[in-house]
């Protein structure tokens, strides 16, 4: 596959997964109202925030797809990051489309591991692809506190 097609096709499935998880992720009045951490930042930080992660993941995906000649660890580059995908909009759909932190806090988790799958599989394939995806699990980490504090402050719920 040319580059300019890989990119494409790794941007266009990045678009949709940011087009779902941001449909998912409608705060209004009620995440307004919650308690947040100290460190919780103004809302317009997030979507520079996702736009960069996301771009590090298309970039990630096109170098290992460049890189991996074999159909099976190509098809395991696609499953990682589909995986990811579904607990990324996930996540959204849990805190802000079902009102339920608590649930989310449970899912980032496995969120936290499919970008460290990813990572570890990149590893062998690129070490830049990988390093590509660290501001990723960073992200997702810091993501992690903020989820736990709105739970601490806010629970329970349901």
């Amino acid at each position: 596959m040319s580059k300019l097609r890989t990119i494409l096709v790794a941007g266009g499935a990045a678009v949709i997964v940011a087009f779902l998880g941001g449909w998912a992720s409608r705060p209004g009045p009620w995440y307004d109202a919650l308690d947040k951490a100290a460190l919780n930042p103004p809302d317009w930080v997030f979507g520079p925030a996702w736009t960069l992660i996301y771009a590090s993941c298309v970039a990630a995906a096109v170098i290992a797809w460049h890189r991996i000649s074999a159909s099976a660890d190509r098809a395991k580059l696609i499953t990682l990051f589909f995986i990811n995908a579904v607990f990324n909009i996930g996540w959204s759909f849990a805190f802000f489309t079902l009102q339920r932190p608590d649930w989310a806090l449970a899912e980032v988790i496995v969120l936290w591991l499919s970008v460290a799958a990813l990572i570890l599989f990149l590893r062998k394939i690129s070490g830049v692809a990988a390093a590509l995806l660290v501001p990723y699990l960073l992200w997702v980490s810091f993501a992690s506190y903020l989820n736990y504090e709105v739970v601490a402050l806010n629970g329970p719920f349901g």
